[in-house]
């Protein structure tokens, strides 16, 4: 791992891993317009232990990293919907209002130099409105039918006449999510910064790059494990 510079400006912190936003923003350190201080001078002005803001840098390049693999198919339904609600459903509660709040500011000041950032934040827009009842559905419908189907020794009758029904909606409104998904990436050339985009408008897009991979594990461990699995075992 590199030696970090404290010495080094806050701005080029996150323009070397804008993975490192998440770091500064839970500190209320401004690392894009006052972005050009060293991160010494930024910890003083806000207070902070600059070895502790190092440490937790280091840790944020370690966890941006490591990419844990994760074997959905050996998992049981019940652990595998855990899963996808401890691990992908708290993500994207997380991660939706930042991503909310960053589009919003990077549509709004940078519109006027590239118009495709105003379609880039009415897809993000519809994807987290499709996103968050899609997963309140899932939490208190699908989900509970699929750990009451693993957990019978006969076929439980089901309100809603059999676990299919929910699964055929959840996989359509995984399929508008995936367009919108298109859309993020095409308006932002496959989220690749410009030379003028300021360190907002650089975390923005990574963080949607995270979100989209995110995004396809999440859907591939529904449609392809847990929905077919579920089926099969009705």
């Amino acid at each position: 791992m590199l030696t970090l510079n404290p010495e080094q400006t806050v701005g080029d912190f996150v323009r070397q891993k804008p993975t490192r936003a998440r770091v500064f923003e839970s500190l209320k350190i401004d690392y894009c317009c006052g972005g050009k201080i060293s991160l010494n001078r930024a910890c003083e002005k806000r207070g902070i232990a600059v070895n502790e803001v190092l440490q937790q840098i280091e840790q944020a390049d370690k966890s941006a990293e490591e990419t844990p693999l994760v074997d959905a198919d050996a998992m049981s339904l019940t652990e595998l919907a855990d899963h996808i609600e401890q691990t992908h459903h708290a993500y994207l509660r997380k991660e939706l209002p930042r991503l909310d709040f960053m589009t919003e500011k990077v549509s709004r000041v940078h519109g006027d130099k590239d118009a495709r950032l105003y379609k880039m934040r009415e897809a993000f827009v519809a994807l987290k409105a499709e996103l968050e009842p899609h997963m309140m559905k899932e939490e208190r419908i699908l989900f509970p039918i699929v750990r009451q189907l693993e957990a019978s020794a006969d076929r439980p009758g089901f309100h809603c006449g059999s676990v299919a029904n929910p699964i055929q909606q959840m996989e359509h409104e995984h399929d508008q999510a995936g367009k919108a998904l298109e859309i993020l990436s095409e308006t932002t050339d496959g989220y690749t910064p410009p030379e003028w985009a300021c360190n907002t408008y650089r975390a923005m897009l990574d963080s949607l790059a995270r979100l989209e991979a995110d995004m396809h594990q999440h859907v591939h461990k529904e449609n392809n494990v847990l929905f077919v699995k579920a089926l099969a075992m009705e």
